[in-house]
């Protein structure tokens, strides 16, 4: 068993405080905004054995277990984060195992570099995710239903915006949501700026379902993902309950703290909230138009304590155990990889003392049992 030391990511939309009051450290003063835990490549998790990657690398089945190689390959399949926004990220989408496989493919043909600001396909995986809230955490997820959608339009009392608001009643609901997206994103910036700015000054005076969107435009004046967050849900978690995230389904972060965990993958299209580049074309071919409840996960207890937040991918399993006092060792010994992380109190896992942002990688087929009083998220996969 190995204690990790991870690297935090600074991205500009990081809460300056979170990740800090999570690990009893002092701010900074700049972004904390994810903290890696894993073997993937960009910030390899590190181990007194050296980088988790290189770790692997040396010995794939033993490290991971016949299994998980056997059905995924030598390499660690799951990346765990704890996110912290202080700040929108940016609206997106991932794309299905197949569209990644194909639009990887087709952009290495092209001879686009891995590195290049346009280029939408860093590797040939899907990236389906799980957020589990810390704290109350505000989100976006998928599409509202048309109706809904032309009314919050509507409510703003900016005429620019009706237009839009009529595709969404004039059409059915695959149709109207695309007519939309695609007019929003494809519309004359200047216009969308003016549009936005109105809209805006609108959602601040009103205020009510239309803060959220005040906040987000105060972060991305002018932008088009200003009106294109309008046709999604608005989400707001409590702490242990979880979103997750398939292939298609446009979503965006706006605030708050939780631990995350996605297949290895860097493959993300932007609808809107970013300077980044936004392959319109290209999104309008992922993004999967229909309206969907955004269906808050809660864990689902078991007998032993384990809480497990079931999802349909095999990639990763997510779980946690929220230990009282004078609660018995949890036996976590698996026959696949795992991480562990403690994001309250203090507990042990086997011989390693973990304080909230600890975290420790277990060998496939390592003994391990937890111990002690606080909370502990268990990351895995499915083999």
């Amino acid at each position: 068993m190995d204690r990790l030391t991870n690297t935090v990511r600074p991205y500009a939309w990081g809460s300056t405080t979170a990740i800090p009051h999570l690990v009893g450290a002092e701010p900074t003063g700049e972004p904390q905004a994810e903290m890696w835990m894993g073997a993937h490549p960009g910030a390899p998790s590190h181990t007194g054995r050296g980088p988790l990657d290189e770790v692997i690398d040396a010995d794939p089945a033993g490290q991971l277990g016949e299994a998980a190689v056997a059905k995924f390959g030598p390499r660690l399949p799951f990346l765990l984060k704890l996110l912290a926004a202080g700040a929108p990220l940016s609206l997106q989408v991932h794309p299905d195992l197949q569209q990644a496989k194909e639009g990887f493919a087709e952009e290495e043909a092209k001879g686009v570099p891995i590195t290049a600001p346009d280029r939408n396909y860093k590797d040939a995986n899907h990236k389906p995710e799980l957020i589990c809230a810390l704290t109350e955490f505000d989100g976006l997820c998928g599409f509202r239903a048309p109706e809904e959608a032309a009314g919050l339009l509507e409510g703003l009392g900016v005429d620019s915006l009706k237009p839009y608001a009529d595709l969404l009643r004039a059409h059915p609901e695959e149709a109207a949501l695309r007519e939309v997206l695609t007019a929003v994103l494809s519309a004359d910036r200047d216009q969308m700026a003016r549009t936005v700015a109105d809209a805006t000054d609108a959602a601040q005076r009103l205020g009510g379902v239309y803060e959220p969107y005040a906040g987000i435009a105060h972060h991305y004046p002018g932008d088009p993902g200003v009106i294109a967050a309008m046709l999604l849900n608005y989400v707001q978690l409590q702490p242990g309950e979880a979103l997750f995230l398939g292939a298609g389904v446009p979503h965006a972060y706006l605030n708050g703290l939780g631990v995350e965990i996605m297949a290895n993958s860097d493959n993300v299209l932007r609808c809107g909230l970013t300077p980044k580049h936004v392959d319109v074309p290209e999104l309008l071919r992922i993004v999967r138009f229909e309206a969907t409840d955004p269906g808050v996960l809660r864990p689902e207890a078991s007998p032993d304590g384990e809480e497990l937040y079931d999802t349909p991918i095999d990639e990763f399993r997510l779980s946690r155990f929220v230990r009282p006092e004078d609660a018995p060792a949890h036996d976590l010994t698996a026959t696949t990889p795992q991480i562990l992380l403690c994001t309250a109190g203090s507990v042990r896992a086997g011989e390693l003392a973990l304080a909230p942002g600890d975290s420790a990688f277990v060998p496939a087929g390592e003994k391990v049992e937890v111990s002690g009083v606080g909370t502990v998220f268990r990351a895995t996969v499915v083999a």
